[in-house]
């Protein structure tokens, strides 16, 4: 094994990714309680291009790799670790370190790769299913039958809401400003209605529930999408706040809850886990069964190379992608 590898490092924080390129750096040795991990496949998420600029609650410092959800193969093992072999196939992830050839995770936070997902599907799974499950079930507590309105719904983590909440029985209706991906979310998923937002939402919404409104109400969007979906959610509904790929963080007066009965909920997957442990191990384990079932499946959009890292975060800034980019280490 080389003392170097190629890793995409953030040397400065700047718009447009200008801190971002390609380096040679240190071969990283696992140590004890670690595994030293081949990558072959990790997904480009939200927090991965906000992290470039300094604008996510995460803030390392500099220089660091970025990369949430990997899948890839063990390549070595630190002291005291059982329970893996090297060439196991596995997926795992951490906030930091996955847009690299190799990268050193806690052995604990690593599973097995499901046979039934490739290293991209496997990469493009977690934190996106996560997310969504965490919102729809422990926060909402979503009950078939019930209508879930997805925002953003050709993204990464919407259109895992969209998967999963068709698996939990829910109806749901998928909700984009692109008459495109609406097409392609129905040919990948067939929710029950799809939305285009371009021009409002909310009579198409109330039309679609039969005049009361979406139950649950999925958003990682903000700004004039939440505006609105204040103004078609049903009584005793839940408003999901995942985050705010507008650009602008909304406000709402508080009468409009208490007048209409619903609820808004903060949605932080990881900060749940870390707060709640027992109940974030079930969490994941609860997700990938799911996945080693084939009850959901995430979609890649697609599978760059780590050359073409400045494609795959792109794809995403420009709101182009549906489902999930990936960049291939091994590419």
């Amino acid at each position: 094994m080389t003392d170097t590898m190629r890793a995409l490092v953030v040397e400065s924080l700047a718009s447009d990714f200008a801190g971002c390129a390609v380096r040679d750096v240190p071969m990283p040795r696992a140590g004890p309680g670690q595994v030293l991990v081949r990558v072959r496949a990790a997904s480009v998420n939200f927090p991965d291009l906000l992290m470039t600029r300094g604008e996510y609650q995460f803030k390392p410092p500099l220089p660091f790799t970025p990369g949430l959800d990997l899948a890839g193969e063990v390549a070595a093992l630190g002291e005291g670790v059982t329970g893996w072999s090297v060439g196991d196939a596995v997926v795992g992830g951490a906030r930091l370190g996955g847009f690299a050839e190799y990268t050193v995770l806690d052995a604990e936070a690593l599973k097995p790769k499901p046979a039934r997902l490739s290293f991209a599907e496997a990469a493009a799974y977690g934190a996106a299913y996560l997310t969504a499950y965490v919102a729809l079930v422990r926060r909402a507590r979503l009950e078939p039958g019930e209508w879930v309105l997805v925002h953003g719904a050709a993204g990464g983590v919407g259109l895992a809401a969209v998967d999963l909440a068709k698996a939990l029985g829910a109806r749901v209706i998928a909700a984009s400003a692109s008459d495109e991906k609406l097409a392609a979310i129905q040919r990948l998923y067939t929710p029950d209605a799809v939305v285009n937002v371009t021009g409002g939402f909310r009579e198409r919404v109330k039309e679609i529930t039969g005049g009361n409104g979406a139950d649950v109400i999925y958003d990682p969007v903000g700004g004039d999408v939440f505006d609105e979906s204040v103004r078609c959610i049903a009584f005793d509904g839940r408003l999901l706040v995942i985050g705010f790929t507008s650009g602008r963080i909304p406000t709402v007066s508080v009468n409009m809850p208490l007048i209409k009965g619903f609820s808004v909920m903060g949605v932080r997957a990881g900060e749940y886990g870390r707060r709640f442990p027992e109940k974030g191990r079930e969490n994941t384990e609860a997700v990938w069964k799911m996945a080693d079932e084939g009850t959901i499946r995430p979609h890649v959009h697609a599978e760059l190379g780590l050359d073409r890292w400045r494609e795959a975060f792109d794809l995403l800034a420009n709101r182009q992608v549906i489902g999930k980019a990936i960049i291939r280490s091994d590419l």
